[in-house]
C-alpha cells in the first residue's frame, strides 16, 4: 500500500450534500487552503488554512480600528473575524455573499445537538460594548429585519433582542451544515481504519463494442449513450444486473453519426461527448473531437502556439509529417430536438452543428486529451493536454495564458453576440462563469480552471460527494497519477512529475522556478516500474468512486486502472473526508455465468481486459470498464467465488426506469443552477496503442 496525502479539496455547494459524511475544508472563495510553516501572527491557526501572512495582518488591523476596550468582547469579536482563515470558511460563510463579513454563529435554538450556543455567548459579551466599525451592522441575507440602528455602535443598539440578532446571524450545526463555536472547526478526526482492502473485482461482459465514451441517458433510464473514436455514437439499453443480458445496441442504427467532421487517426478521434443536465427538455448534446484543416473547411480555429504564449508556429518542428496548428481540438454542440418532439425518446439525432462551442488548433499531434462533462455547478469542464512534442518542451502546462495543460470551466448556456465574443478574444461560442480563478488571479486566461496538468485521461465528479472532482494525469517516465482538483489549483507539470522534481531535456519555450509554486500533489497514482519492469509501458486511464450497491466491498473506493490492462486499483479514503487515500492494486476476474464470453489471457486461465480506453457509470451508479476487449460491468463478488461479507446476493435493487425521476443529488444540481464493426474494432483497438495519451 502506499499513501498519498491530498492538499486540496475542490469547490461545491455544501447545503446539497451530507455534511457530516463528506465535509472537506475549502476556503470562501472556493479554494483549497494552503500550507503556512507556523501559526498566523494574529489568527490562531497553522497547518492549511484560508489566510496568508498579508490576510493576516489585515484582520489584526481591520481588529484594532474597532477599538474593543471590554477584554471578553475582545476575544468573541477577534475569533469571529479570524473565521474567514478557518479551513471550512466556505461552509462556515456558505453564502459566498461579499456582504457576509460574520460565520454562521452556533445557535442551540436552530440545533437539535450539543453544539456550544456561540450565538448567544456572543450577545451576551459584547451586547454592551462598543465597536467602531462593527461587523454586525447589516442583517445578513434576508435573514431577519433590519437593525435598530445601523450607526449605532452597541448590538443592543443594533438590534433589538438576542432573539432578532440570532435570527440573523445563528445556525445549526447538522448533518448538513457547519456553524462557527468560536473556536477553528474540528472535523474529519474520526475513523482512522481504512476499510479493508478489496478482495478483487469481479466483472461480467456485456458487450464486444470498443467505445472511448459512456454517459448515462440524463434521463434517469436504463439507457446510455456510447461513442467510439472514429465518431459514431450508440444509443444502448443496459440490462439489469443478474438477468443475463448484454446491451441493446444495434449497431446499423447509431444515434449520430459525425465521422464526416472527425479526423480519425492513431492519435485523434472523438474525444469526448456530454449530454446537457436538462437535455431531457432541450435536447442538446456536445462532442469533443479533432479536425483537420487541410480537409475540412470548418476545421479553422486559432493557433494554440501564439505570440501571447511566447510561441512561433514557423519555429515547430512538423510533427509525424503534419505542420503545426493542422489539426484541431473542438467542442460542437447538436441537438436531438429536430427528431423527436420529446427529446428523452429521440432515438438519433442529425449530425449538423448547432454551434461551434471551441475551436483551437494544436501544435503537435499528440496530448490532447478532451474529455467534456457537465460539472454539479452546470458548467461544461473541458480537459487538454500540454498539446505534445515530448516533455512540453514549450512549458505551456505552467503558462497561465496558454490553455494546453489545463482544465477549462466554460458556460454554455449564456452565449455572447459575435461582437462580444471577438472583442474578449474568446475560441468560441461561450462565456465565462464569474467565479472562474482569473477574478483572483489576474495572470489567468478567464477559461481556466486548473494548471498544470500533462494528459488528464478521465475525470470524474463523486456523485455522491461532487465537491471530489477527480482526474487521472498520465506520465511522463515514471509516475501516474490522480489528482484532486480543486478551483485555480496548480497540479505541477512540467516542473514536478507525481511527486517528483521533473528535469526536461531541452526547454525552447523556458521553464518554471521550483519556488514560484505552490503544487497540488497527487491524492493516489502509480509507479511504471509496478505495472512494467522496463518502467516504460504504463498509462493511467481515470475511473469513478463506486457508489453501486452491487459490490459493497468496494463502496466509496475510488477505482481506476493502466491502459495497458496491466492492473486495476481501489482507493480508500483514510481517514473518512480526510483528502488521504491508501491504494491497493486488486485483482480481477470474470463470472462464471458472464452473458458473453470474456477473453482469456494468452498463455492463463486469466482475464484478457486488452486496453482499458475508459470507464463509464450508469444512472444505478453501476461502473463499466470501456476495453479493446469489449464492455465489462462490475458485479457481484459471489459470481466469481470472491468473498464479500457485507453482500447480500438476494438484495432486490431498484431499477429506473425512462419515467423515473433523476437521482437526489441530481435533483440538487438543478437547484444549484453493441458490436458496431469488427474490423473498426480491431483498427481501434490497434491504433490506440499509440494514442497520444501513451507518449
Amino acid at each position: 500500500m502506499t499513501l498519498h496525502r491530498s492538499l486540496v479539496f475542490f469547490f461545491l455547494f455544501l447545503s446539497c450534500f451530507s455534511l457530516s459524511s463528506w465535509a472537506l475544508p475549502l476556503c470562501s472563495d472556493s479554494r483549497a487552503p494552503s500550507e503556512v510553516n507556523s501559526t498566523l501572527s494574529f489568527c490562531p491557526y497553522k497547518g492549511k488554512t484560508c489566510c496568508n501572512t498579508m490576510e493576516d495582518s489585515n484582520l489584526m488591523k481591520q481588529f484594532q480600528a474597532m477599538n474593543i476596550s471590554d477584554k471578553g468582547c475582545s476575544s468573541v469579536v477577534k475569533s469571529i473575524l479570524c473565521a474567514k482563515c478557518d479551513p471550512f470558511s466556505s461552509d462556515l460563510f456558505r453564502d459566498n455573499s461579499d456582504q457576509q463579513s460574520v460565520p454562521i454563529l452556533c445557535n442551540s435554538t436552530s440545533s437539535a445537538n450539543s453544539t456550544k450556543d456561540f450565538c448567544s455567548e456572543t450577545w451576551e459579551t459584547c451586547q454592551n460594548v462598543s465597536i467602531s466599525g462593527s461587523l454586525f451592522a447589516a442583517s445578513l441575507q434576508g435573514r431577519a429585519g433590519a437593525p435598530a440602528n445601523n450607526n449605532a455602535s452597541k448590538l443592543a443598539d443594533l438590534w433589538q433582542s438576542k432573539t432578532d440578532f440570532c435570527s440573523a446571524f445563528g445556525g445549526a450545526s447538522s448533518n448538513e451544515t457547519v456553524c462557527f463555536s468560536g473556536e477553528p472547526v474540528a472535523l474529519n478526526d474520526k475513523d482512522t481504519t481504512p476499510d479493508k482492502a478489496p478482495s478483487g473485482l469481479c466483472l461480467e461482459k456485456i458487450g464486444n463494442g470498443s467505445y472511448l465514451n459512456m454517459v448515462p441517458h440524463p434521463d434517469g433510464s436504463n439507457r446510455a449513450f456510447f461513442s467510439t473514436q472514429p465518431g459514431v455514437v450508440f444509443l444502448a439499453g443496459i440490462p439489469d444486473q443478474d438477468s443475463g443480458g448484454v446491451l441493446d445496441v444495434d449497431p446499423s442504427s447509431p444515434f449520430v453519426d459525425l465521422t464526416d467532421e472527425i479526423h480519425f487517426d492513431t492519435e485523434f478521434g472523438m474525444m469526448g461527448m456530454a449530454f446537457h443536465p436538462k437535455f431531457a427538455q432541450n435536447g442538446r448534446f456536445f462532442a469533443s473531437f479533432n479536425c483537420d484543416k487541410s480537409k475540412w473547411p470548418g476545421c479553422t480555429g486559432r493557433c494554440s502556439c501564439n505570440s501571447d504564449v511566447n510561441c512561433d508556429p514557423s519555429k515547430l518542428t512538423p510533427d509525424s509529417g503534419s505542420q503545426p496548428c493542422q489539426f484541431q481540438t473542438v467542442i460542437a454542440e447538436y441537438t436531438a430536438n429536430g427528431t423527436s418532439s420529446d427529446p428523452s425518446k429521440a432515438k438519433n439525432a442529425k449530425p449538423t452543428e448547432v454551434r461551434r462551442i471551441f475551436t483551437m488548433g494544436l501544435p503537435f499531434t499528440s496530448h490532447h486529451a478532451g474529455q467534456i462533462l457537465f460539472g454539479p455547478d452546470g458548467y461544461l469542464y473541458f480537459m487538454m493536454g500540454d498539446g505534445g512534442g515530448g516533455a512540453d518542451p514549450y512549458n505551456f502546462s505552467q503558462n497561465k495564458k496558454s490553455l494546453l495543460g489545463k482544465i477549462m470551466r466554460l458556460d454554455v448556456d449564456n452565449i455572447p453576440s459575435a461582437s462580444e465574443i471577438s472583442k474578449m478574444g474568446l475560441w468560441g461560442n461561450y462565456s465565462i462563469p464569474k467565479d472562474n480563478p482569473f477574478r483572483e488571479d489576474k495572470e489567468l486566461e478567464p477559461e481556466i480552471w486548473a494548471v498544470g496538468l500533462r494528459n488528464p485521461w478521465r475525470c470524474s465528479f463523486d456523485s455522491s460527494r461532487p465537491s471530489y472532482f477527480m482526474c487521472a494525469d498520465v506520465g511522463q517516465d515514471t509516475y501516474e497519477e490522480v489528482d484532486l482538483i480543486t478551483k485555480g489549483g496548480n497540479y505541477g507539470w512540467r516542473v514536478y512529475e507525481g511527486p517528483d522534481l521533473f528535469h526536461p531535456d531541452s526547454s525552447p519555450g523556458g521553464n518554471t522556478s521550483v519556488k514560484s509554486l505552490n503544487p497540488i500533489f497527487p491524492v493516489m497514482g502509480y509507479n511504471h516500474s509496478e505495472v512494467d519492469s522496463s518502467g516504460k509501458s504504463a498509462s493511467i486511464t481515470g475511473g469513478y468512486f463506486y457508489r453501486s450497491e452491487t459490490d459493497p466491498c468496494i463502496a466509496g473506493m475510488y477505482v481506476y486502472a493502466d491502459l495497458y490492462g496491466n492492473g486495476v486499483w481501489a482507493g480508500i479514503e483514510t481517514p473518512a473526508n480526510s483528502g488521504n487515500f491508501v491504494t491497493n492494486r486488486t485483482t480481477f476476474s470474470c463470472a462464471g455465468d458472464s452473458p458473453m464470453k470474456c477473453s482469456d489471457s494468452p498463455g492463463t486461465s486469466g482475464l484478457s481486459l486488452g486496453y482499458v480506453f475508459s470507464f463509464g457509470e450508469d444512472n444505478n451508479k453501476d461502473i463499466y470498464l470501456l476495453t479493446s476487449n469489449g464492455v465489462y460491468r462490475v458485479v457481484r463478488p459471489s459470481r466469481c467465488n470472491l468473498t464479500c461479507s457485507k453482500e447480500n446476493s438476494t438484495a432486490a435493487r431498484r431499477k429506473p426506469s425512462p419515467s423515473s425521476s433523476p437521482s437526489s443529488s441530481s435533483s440538487c444540481y438543478k437547484h444549484i443552477n453493441g458490436f458496431h464493426g469488427s474490423l473498426v474494432v480491431l483498427f481501434v483497438s490497434l491504433s490506440l496503442i499509440l494514442l497520444g495519451l501513451l507518449n
